[in-house]
């Protein structure tokens, strides 16, 4: 059974949650807003499922709910920032502005930040500087349980370490809808396995393997431990080509933020530590912003031109299917399943409260 919920009443219930765990009221409305519109864009994987993980990391002490992010360092273009296990949709959106504010000045920024909770939807932060017309990119490391296995290998050793990269389409009265490139470097990410788990469904060949590093269609392998108390793995896409790019963020996200790598077995913490490297660029002070726009949508326009693919709906780019989702969840509601439901309930009940 799922719960259809509208947007505002779920945010609201949410941000409840999360001021009764010790957050400020604006903390807390920021947060939950951000994973309401995870779920509205169609990624109920990093939404409101989240929300008892995120209570369990404040109760253990590993996610401070009211902490700014810290600068470290400041050169202008080059900025190293600790988020000190604040939340991430409240230090993530800090940082990105503090990169805005050099960016403005210096037309482009190179930003770290280190030891961020959970950022949730990178694309979050690709849109907020795609709005202002500039290109981002973001790589991301996961210091949390390791459950993607590196390719070649049958248990996990890393996190989902997304990627995301964000270009804006046009200039002025030719302005189209951003191309936001958002995506785990897992075959899929974590969370989208617990939904598929709390929902009872089986995923798709090629996506999982079990404890004993054999291939398997079950999400619960990475969700709960196994019958010998280990845990399957997510496979990386594309192979070595996706293993590449994990070890990529893991290092650029990782490592040269300050944020450190993951390399020790699980030790059971619910928080989700992120740390990112962001690079913002202002296409006008790189001097090609007309040119970039109309190549930008002669090679839009060129793409969408090829003949639909027999059994496809035809060339869609990335950012459109969220657009998509949030026009119909915004006006449907926010399907969330029973057991999803029943977590957050619970995780009130923790709190001494109810939803």
């Amino acid at each position: 059974m799922n719960h259809v919920i509208p947007a505002s009443q779920l945010e609201t219930q949410i941000t409840a949650l999360f001021v009764k765990a010790g957050a400020t009221p604006a903390n807390a409305q920021q947060v939950a807003a951000n994973l309401v519109m995870a779920n509205l864009s169609g990624h109920d994987s990093h939404g409101v499922g989240m929300a008892p993980r995120y209570v369990d990391a404040i109760l253990e002490g590993n996610l401070s709910p009211n902490t700014s992010v810290a600068v470290k360092v400041d050169t202008g273009m080059l900025l190293g920032l600790d988020g000190q296990h604040g939340f991430g949709q409240v230090v993530g959106v800090q940082a990105m502005e503090m990169a805005f504010e050099r960016v403005a000045q210096h037309g482009a920024c190179i930003m770290s930040l280190a030891s961020s909770h959970h950022l949730g939807r990178i694309g979050h932060f690709a849109e907020m500087a795609v709005a202002k017309g500039w290109v981002s990119l973001h790589f991301v490391s996961v210091f949390s349980r390791p459950v993607v296995a590196p390719f070649g290998g049958a248990d996990g050793r890393f996190g989902t370490n997304p990627c995301c990269i964000g270009i804006p389409l046009g200039y002025g009265a030719s302005t189209q809808e951003p191309f936001v490139l958002d995506f785990a470097t897992s075959r899929v990410a974590q969370g989208k396995m617990r939904v598929a788990h709390n929902e009872g469904r089986e995923v798709k060949p090629g996506t999982l393997i079990d404890e004993h590093g054999n291939p398997t269609n079950k999400p619960g392998v990475v969700v709960v431990p196994q019958s010998n108390g280990r845990m399957g793995a997510l496979l990386p896409f594309g192979e070595y080509k996706g293993f590449g790019m994990a070890v990529a963020c893991e290092l650029l996200g990782g490592a040269l933020s300050g944020g450190g790598t993951w390399h020790q077995q699980a030790d059971g913490r619910r928080a989700v530590l992120n740390s990112m490297l962001t690079i913002v660029i202002d296409p006008a002070r790189l001097g090609t912003q007309m040119s970039f726009a109309q190549e930008s949508l002669a090679f839009v326009d060129w793409l969408r031109q090829s003949p639909d693919a027999p059994g496809s709906d035809g060339v869609t780019l990335a950012g459109e299917p969220e657009r998509k989702a949030r026009a119909e969840r915004l006006k449907n509601g926010v399907s969330v399943d029973d057991a999803t439901w029943q977590e957050i309930q619970a995780s009130a009940q923790k709190l001494g409260m109810r939803l």
